[in-house]
Order: C-alpha cells, then sequence, then structure tokens
C-alpha cells in the first residue's frame, strides 16, 4: 500500500523545499522534475516552470521529464494528458510511484533544491478548474449586488426602485449570459492553442535532438535548419508571451 497524501507532501515539500498543500498541485510537472534531478543532478531545471498556471506550461514542463526518462532509459510511462488535468487520484498514483523511484534511486547525497532552482520562484501552482466554476462565483456574487442594489433602491424617491430593481436585474441576466458564452468561447481557443502547441514543441525536441546528432557526426543538413528558421521567426510587432519555455539553458525567471 502506498503512503498517504500527507506523507507524501511532507516528503515532497522537505525535499524540495515548496509549500504544496495538495496532491493535486504536482499536476505542473515541475515538481516531478526535481525530483527526478534530486537523483541524477543533470535535469535541466533552467527548462522547468516551477510557478506554471497554464496546461501549455504544464506540457513543456513534462517534455523535458520525458527527454529525461529517455535519456535514463527510465521505463515509466508518463499518462501526461491525465496528470494535467491535476487530479488527485492520477496524480498521487504517480507520486506514490516517483517516491518508491526516488527511494530505489538517491544516492544520500546533499541536495540544493532553492540552488538548482536558480531562485526561479515557486509560488503554489493553482489546480486547474473549469472556467464555468469562476462563472458560478461570479453568478453568486453577482446575486448578492442584485440584492444589494434593491435595498439600496428603497431609499430612492417613490417610482423609482421597482422599475430601476427590474431594469437592473434584467441588464444582470444579460451580462451574465454573456459572461458565460465568452467563457465558454475563451475555454475553446485556450484548448486549441494547448493542442497546436504541444505538436509544435514535440517538433522543436526532434529536430533539436537531429541537431545534436548531425553535430556528432559532422553533417550540415539545410533542411533542419529551414525548419528550425520558420519555429522561430516572428511577424513585426510580436513578442514572445511571458512564460513560454526558452530553448537555452541560460533562460532566467
Amino acid at each position: 500500500m502506498g503512503e498517504s497524501r500527507t506523507e507524501l507532501l511532507a516528503w515532497l515539500n522537505d525535499l524540495l523545499q515548496l509549500n504544496y498543500t495538495k496532491v493535486e498541485q504536482c499536476g505542473t510537472g515541475g515538481a516531478y522534475c526535481q525530483i527526478i534531478d534530486s537523483i541524477y543532478g543533470d535535469v535541466p531545471m533552467t527548462r522547468v516552470k516551477m510557478n506554471a498556471k497554464h496546461e501549455y506550461e504544464f506540457l513543456a514542463n513534462y517534455k523535458v521529464m520525458q527527454n529525461v526518462f529517455k535519456t535514463k532509459k527510465i521505463d515509466k510511462p508518463i499518462l501526461v494528458d491525465k496528470l494535467v488535468k491535476c487530479k488527485m487520484q492520477d496524480n498521487l498514483e504517480f507520486l506514490q510511484w516517483i517516491k518508491k523511484f526516488w527511494d530505489s534511486n538517491y544516492g544520500g547525497q546533499g541536495y540544493d533544491a532553492v540552488g538548482r532552482r536558480r531562485g526561479a520562484p515557486t509560488e503554489t501552482p493553482a489546480t486547474i478548474a473549469p472556467i464555468g466554476g469562476g462563472g458560478s462565483r461570479t453568478v453568486s456574487g453577482g446575486g448578492l449586488g442584485a440584492h444589494g442594489g434593491a435595498r439600496a433602491g428603497g431609499r430612492t424617491p417613490i417610482g423609482g426602485p421597482r422599475a430601476g430593481s427590474a431594469q437592473s436585474n434584467e441588464a444582470v441576466t444579460a451580462l451574465r449570459a454573456q459572461l458565460a458564452e465568452m467563457s465558454a468561447h475563451l475555454e475553446g481557443l485556450e484548448k486549441e492553442r494547448d493542442f497546436y502547441f504541444a505538436k509544435l514543441r514535440d517538433i522543436e525536441i526532434l529536430v533539436q535532438q537531429q541537431f545534436e546528432e548531425n553535430e556528432k557526426a559532422g553533417v550540415d543538413d539545410e533542411t533542419l535548419k529551414e525548419i528550425q528558421k520558420i519555429l522561430y521567426s516572428t511577424e513585426d510587432g510580436f513578442e514572445v508571451p511571458e512564460g513560454t519555455p526558452a530553448v537555452d539553458e541560460e533562460e532566467t525567471f
């Protein structure tokens, strides 16, 4: 039987000098990467986003981890599509596995978790919640606001309160409907963005790996250079969004 959530979190926070309160928070991938780094000491932590807040950042963290597993020949499937959803059961099972792996492979050497992160921020990441959940809270708050408006209306001149309250309620209802529609649209756009980002990231990693192999073999591949040029090209006025994983080891936070 695996260790309890409380025991795992206490071990994780002590090893990595973090302040996680839920197993679900491991779903961002950053903590998993650093646990492996504590064993081998050569995970490219500058590419790991410890305070990742978006799914495309989680995916980038898992790409780093998958590359390490491949290099170290660690025969363990990483169910990324489940882990990034930050669900308790999926992450609890993986955390239990990684703790057993750590127990079997950690050499007892000292580990400077903060130093390996180079002082990068580690704000406790929020778990993923459906956008609709935020809408529910907004609706609830709106309901309180509507009642407050009705009470305030009672202090206005006669003839104003009821008509004003009815109009306000209609306006609030319309705004709620508009907000729900916009939230659903935004959620769809974010999923589409994450889908294509993951594909581009896969291509980028393959290109980088082939470049390294070509360098060792002394081969110059113009096609690869053209592909890389397309991947990294930008348009006038475009700025790389904050939080986008860098491709070199000199990334700072």
